[in-house]
């Protein structure tokens, strides 16, 4: 669904920006499926990219905000340019183009704002004591590098604009081998299609605004935080039995020790976000709630 005007009311335009890299198009399938009529823009091609060219460039920015109901802004430098990328550039990417759209968005008259960050954002206050972190939106950002600053800088941004916003924050969410990435759906991991649900379901929930974490569903609690800091095998075993069958059953590791737990209970209360692809999902288990 792109660009349709056609019929008697017209339909809601979505600009999404970073449609040719992964998280983006699946942003835009999902919002397609949700009845938007959705734009994207990318500096490389792809399925979901209809405007063509690098966002510092006002032109590109014009066209891709044309008559658009709402911005998602999801395009940007990550983590794996640390290092390989000019500080400068990551600002100029980051944060210039987030402060120059936001900019284009308030002139033509965007009515919503979904800004897709990292929960890398927590930086250095992700790093545990003597207990697993509990990663809620109150725990307060400590950037460790260029991207968290970046990212963090674009959120304030997000914050200020004109119109009603919102930032997600979502949790990892790449491919990863599958012991890896089971251990990290117990924890830190989100799948992509429920980031992909998260954003239509904000983008069209206008009481909603603030920062919110998005991660998957994990059996745990802050009560919890000292054990699975200590003895996380055995809380997992414990608590999840099946999972841990799961595990021993195709020769993985259960985690001897978990650094953080990220929560996201307060998107569920405030926009309704249910995640329902984790750890049993993922292992191809029967899961009763």
């Amino acid at each position: 669904m792109r660009e349709r005007r056609e019929g008697p009311s017209p339909i809601r335009v979505a600009a999404v920006t970073g449609t040719s890299g992964r998280v983006g198009a699946a942003l835009a399938a999902a919002l397609d499926a949700g009845g938007w009529s959705v734009r994207g823009v990318d500096r490389i091609s792809g399925p979901w990219t209809s405007v063509l060219g690098d966002l510092r460039d006002p032109v590109v920015r014009r066209a891709a905000l044309r008559r658009a109901d709402l911005l998602v802004h999801a395009a940007a430098l990550h983590a794996p340019h640390v290092g390989r990328v000019d500080d400068r550039e990551f600002r100029a990417v980051n944060v210039g183009v987030t402060e120059a759209l936001l900019e284009e968005a308030g002139l033509v008259g965007v009515r919503r704002i979904v800004y897709i960050s990292s929960t890398s954002v927590y930086g250095h206050a992700l790093v545990p004591v003597d207990q697993t972190t509990w990663v809620d939106e109150k725990l307060e950002p400590r950037p460790r590098d260029i991207y968290d600053e970046t990212k963090l800088a674009a959120e304030r941004l997000v914050a200020s604009a004109a119109a009603p916003s919102v930032t997600l924050r979502i949790a990892r969410c790449f491919p990863e081998s599958p012991p890896v990435l089971a251990t990290h759906f117990l924890h830190r991991a989100v799948a992509l299609d429920d980031v992909a649900l998260a954003a239509v379901r904000v983008a069209g929930h206008h009481g909603a605004t603030g920062a919110f974490n998005i991660a998957g569903p994990y059996a745990f609690t802050p009560a919890d935080c000292p054990a699975l800091h200590h003895d996380a095998a055995g809380l997992i075993a414990a608590r999840l039995p099946e999972v841990a069958a799961a595990f021993r059953e195709r020769n993985w590791p259960l985690p001897r020790t978990l650094d953080r737990i990220y929560d996201s209970h307060a998107a569920a209360e405030a926009f309704g976000y249910n995640p329902v692809h984790g750890i049993h999902r993922l292992l191809g288990l029967h899961h009763h709630a």
